[in-house]
């Protein structure tokens, strides 16, 4: 093992060794995703029943698709930035940044890091929301085919580029920026197309969704479940818009790192 992936695995194991000692914490990676699901799940269960009893019963089964789709996908994304914003706060929480860095870690190490833990903090909070969604309603997400790797990793890279824009904003702003950490994303969620097609914002507001890479995996998610088709244009636009958005904020993260340093925040940072 290089030296570089032993300081990425030191700090991975740093917060698996947390996990492992807390079944609060590991309570906690399912809870909001299966409550999520629940609520969802009744909620379409509800609609997709008086739709059948209006004897209009495809559109019934359509909308349930859609609407525990778009639950299932957009957890993702929030599991995937909140698992990197969530972890970085551990170090500030536990005033461990400093010492972090007084080891030879390099920026890129820890976010290496911090983004190894989003994958797995995500994939044991988001699978067991999708088995219920299986046992519950009937539906499979895995049945969409290998796009859903694609939908899946364009929502991952997205939660990326957002944790790193709110990672930024805690080392300009210290812990009064801290609740971003849980709100940015679900801020994003009016403008990210979860539910309901772009047509459905106001005409001004479409371009603005339309820059959300988010909102072109909820459309491609769209054409897959009503349509049977996949839309490669809307996932050639959330890739691209993905790359874009992730090279601003890294951009962004790498210039707030080297103020935070030079004026001496990573030790003070959360005080």
């Amino acid at each position: 093992m290089t030296p570089s992936l032993r300081r990425i695995w030191g700090l991975m194991y740093r917060h698996l060794a947390l996990y492992r000692r807390s079944w609060p914490r590991l309570l906690e990676l399912a809870y909001w995703p299966t409550l999520q699901m629940c609520i969802w799940g009744f909620t379409a269960s509800f609609f997709s029943a008086r739709l059948g009893a209006a004897g209009a019963g495809g559109l019934a089964t359509t909308a349930l698709a859609t609407l525990l789709g778009g639950v299932l996908l957009w957890e993702i994304a929030l599991r995937s930035q909140m698992g990197v914003a969530i972890s970085f706060l551990e170090e500030i929480w536990s005033r461990n940044l400093g010492h972090v860095f007084v080891s030879p870690l390099r920026p890129w190490e820890l976010v290496a890091a911090l983004i190894a833990m989003s994958a797995l903090r995500m994939a044991a909070g988001v699978l067991p929301a999708i088995l219920l969604a299986w046992a519950l309603y009937a539906f499979d997400l895995f049945a969409m085919g290998p796009v859903l790797i694609l939908f899946a990793l364009n929502l991952m890279a997205m939660g990326w580029w957002v944790s790193l824009g709110v990672v930024s904003l805690i080392l300009r702003h210290g812990a009064g920026a801290e609740a971003l950490a849980w709100s940015v994303l679900f801020g994003l969620t009016p403008l990210s197309a979860v539910f309901y097609p772009v047509s459905v914002l106001p005409a001004w507001l479409q371009p603005v969704s339309l820059a959300l890479p988010s909102t072109h995996v909820f459309e491609g998610m769209r054409a897959v479940l009503n349509q049977g088709r996949i839309d490669w244009g809307h996932l050639a636009w959330a890739t691209g818009l993905n790359l874009l958005w992730l090279l601003a904020a890294s951009l962004l993260f790498a210039r707030q790192f080297r103020v935070a340093r030079t004026k001496g925040a990573l030790l003070s940072i959360g005080e």
